[in-house]
């Protein structure tokens, strides 16, 4: 009896928990795994959502399961019965590995493994009780059930990070993610085979060679996929991978929505494809897709010449135009083939860029550089002395080559050489930098398609939608008949330089107003003050002769000198500037997470993409957003409206613009229990487009 007694001891002390550990739950452990809930924050104070993690930690030779399992097995779930302060979780998964057996392909971790959880708390701030009874499948050469009660509370106090906050971003960096940038992606997916096609033929590329691919297809149930099999080009930066597939009776691949999670080493992605009819042998042509988006890209570039953003730019244009009223045709051409040569150069130099931040793994947009306080500061004074010099506030005088080249972009100094080669080219040049903050039908498909390809692909898409905008320069080229029919050069010209200076003026005001959207107020008054002392250090100079001459340039070099300050100094201290207040009442800020919870609430959820410097935004509003029609939705509670405002850098909104494949806005998009993954609309918005898509996502 002694001795059982002290048995009995023995295992009572060895089954008593250990000591609470501040952010987990006690393990709880089997012969083959343990399991447990950590969370990456001690406290709620502040918070609307906890990052949580479920940890494994298994024995050699045993599994869990993916979220798609594969032939065999299911995922680890969890109940939250019983807990409190939950409003709701979302998992991310880590990429999975792939277990081949007997034939049979499953896909799941091993080892140690967290899956990230990010629970959403019903009233934010407040402590939260979490209660899960977890449920998973380990296998080795047997599957056992292995489940779990997990008890994890959370104070309203500071949320300060804990031991587990590393660990959880460790795996958290192991979700694959729709992307650019990271040297990896997928260019077709296709059916192929005989006599039916039964195999997906998948062609990927990578800007370095491909060391170890895989993919895990999942589609909705009954189909199921085999293992890959490879084929490299000879500098295995492409390849095609074909998966024979098991289909449901009756069904078909082609037309079918599969997601590919595409892994080689440590880059990964997920992206959702349709489909698409193959042929024999299952490889597709990159460069077919691609030959079917140039025109697309011509045809954005073309309209980009209409759209609001270009519109102020026109007074360069009409400038340089009307002054060639009885020039010979030989000057006629020469000038403007080099405005047409800016643009196009303008436009490869924008792909150089946006190859370059892909590389480096940075976001990339269409526009983003007006997103930037030291460009808009420069932009401002650049403007400011365009107007200024239309206007006639000084006819100048900075140093002959400088004055040449820069009074020739104008277009409006009777001192400059007309004929200047590099003021054509420079015109061009400037039309495209303010083109750049509009999206025109068209462009938000090439830009899309483009910037989710290889630098070459980039490269040759811009190349072609610089060649549209440069389209209307290119055809006075051809024709130079049409600007010879101007009227000739006269005193009337004084009238036109004046109108145009003051569209010049109110481009400048427009830029100023963004400036002051992205920066804290006292950068705001400096650089209203500094363009102010600038543009009267310009006419002081040139109304004062020699004495002008002298003290107007250091006059005007210092202020150029304290732009370029200020705007450094603003873009320093960006991540200061609070955020944008000017979202109206009826209007949510953006919350991806709160459109699923709305859907399923049976809600119609409209999101607005915009930013203070895009005049297509502003023109959407206007004509079809804040009309009677939408607004009378908002107000009934029928439609709940969110806007996203980007008018400064933000990694959610880019990568939420990402997720449909576009880079530039406006974009706008619908959702409800119609279309729950959204329905996204054109860029140039109508009431019949807006209102067809929130009945199609109310259905």
């Amino acid at each position: 009896m002694t001795a059982i007694l002290g048995v009995i001891m023995a295992l009572g002390v060895f089954a008593r928990p250990a000591a609470a550990v501040t952010g987990a739950s006690d393990w709880v452990r089997t012969e083959f795994a343990d399991v447990r809930l950590i969370s990456a924050v001690a406290g709620t104070k502040g918070q609307d959502s906890v990052p949580l993690g479920l940890q494994f930690r298994l024995d050699d030779g045993w599994k869990i399961y993916w979220r798609a399992p594969g032939d065999a097995g299911y995922p680890p779930e969890i109940e939250w019965q019983g807990s409190d302060n939950l409003a709701g979780t979302a998992w991310r998964w880590p990429v999975p590995e792939r277990f081949s057996l007997f034939g049979l392909e499953t896909y799941g971790y091993h080892g140690e493994v967290v899956i990230p959880i990010r629970a959403t708390l019903s009233q934010p701030g407040a402590p939260v009780a979490l209660r899960a009874e977890m449920n998973a499948l380990a296998c080795s050469d047997i599957c056992v059930p292995l489940t779990a009660s997990l008890s994890l509370d959370l104070g309203g106090t500071e949320a300060r990070p804990t031991a587990f906050a590393q660990l959880i971003d460790r795996f958290r960096a192991r979700v694959p993610k729709n992307l650019s940038g990271l040297g990896l992606d997928i260019d077709t997916v296709t059916a192929v085979g005989t006599s039916e096609p039964h195999s997906l033929a998948i062609s990927i590329h990578a800007t370095r060679p491909l060391d170890t691919p895989d993919i895990f297809p999942e589609a909705r149930p009954g189909f199921a996929f085999g293992k890959p099999d490879i084929a490299f080009s000879a500098d295995r930066r492409s390849a095609v991978l074909t998966i024979p597939a098991s289909l449901p009776a009756g069904s078909r691949l082609t037309g079918e929505e599969i997601t590919l999670t595409l892994v080689d080493g440590d880059r990964f992605l997920e992206r959702k494809f349709m489909v698409s009819e193959g042929g024999e042998g299952g490889v597709t042509n990159r460069w077919a897709a691609l030959a079917a988006v140039l025109g697309i890209a011509f045809l954005g570039g073309l309209i980009l010449n209409l759209m609001p953003c270009v519109l102020p730019v026109l007074s360069l244009k009409l400038v340089g135009a009307v002054k060639y009223g009885g020039a010979d045709k030989g000057t006629i051409r020469a000038g403007f083939l080099a405005s047409a040569a800016g643009i196009v150069v303008s436009f490869l130099l924008l792909a150089g860029g946006a190859i370059a931040l892909k590389e480096a793994g940075m976001a990339v947009g269409w526009g983003i550089q007006f997103q930037q306080p030291l460009f808009l500061a420069l932009m401002v004074a650049i403007l400011m002395l365009f107007a200024g010099n239309l206007l006639g506030l000084f006819e100048i005088g900075l140093p002959q080559r400088v004055s040449d080249l820069g009074l020739s972009v104008s277009g409006a100094s009777g001192h400059a050489d007309e004929t200047s080669l590099s003021g054509h080219f420079l015109t061009g040049a400037f039309a495209t930098l303010l083109a750049t903050p509009c999206s025109a039908p068209f462009l938000g498909t090439a830009i899309g398609f483009a910037l989710s390809r290889g630098a070459v692909e980039i490269a040759v898409v811009f190349l072609v939608m610089g060649l549209g905008l440069a389209a209307p320069y290119l055809l006075v080229a051809a024709l130079p008949g049409m600007a010879r029919a101007l009227p000739r050069p006269g005193a009337w010209m004084i009238w036109l330089r004046r109108v145009l200076g003051l569209a010049l003026l109110a481009t400048a005001v427009w830029l100023f107003t963004v400036f002051a959207a992205t920066t804290e107020m006292l950068h705001v008054f400096l650089l209203g003050g500094v363009a102010l002392v600038l543009t009267a250090a310009l006419a002081w100079r040139a109304q004062n002769g020699m004495l002008g001459r002298r003290a107007g340039a250091p006059l005007a070099l210092a202020a150029m000198m304290a732009v370029l300050a200020v705007g450094v100094q603003a873009t320093v201290r960006e991540g200061t500037v609070p955020e944008a207040s000017a979202i109206e009442t009826a209007w949510r800020p953006f919350d991806k997470r709160e459109i699923s919870r709305l859907v399923a609430e049976g809600k119609t959820v409209l999101v607005d993409v915009t930013a203070d410097w895009c005049l297509t935004c502003k023109v959407n509003k206007s004509l079809v957003l804040e009309t009677n029609e939408i607004s009378g939705l908002i107000e009934s509670d029928d439609l709940v409206a969110m806007r996203a405002d980007w008018t400064t850098p933000d990694p959610k909104i880019a990568d939420y613009l990402a997720s449909f494949g576009r880079y530039g806005i406006p974009f706008n998009a619908v959702y409800g229990p119609g279309a729950p993954a959204g329905l996204a609309l054109p860029e140039l918005l109508s009431l019949e487009a807006v209102q067809s898509a929130i009945a199609e996502a109310g259905s």
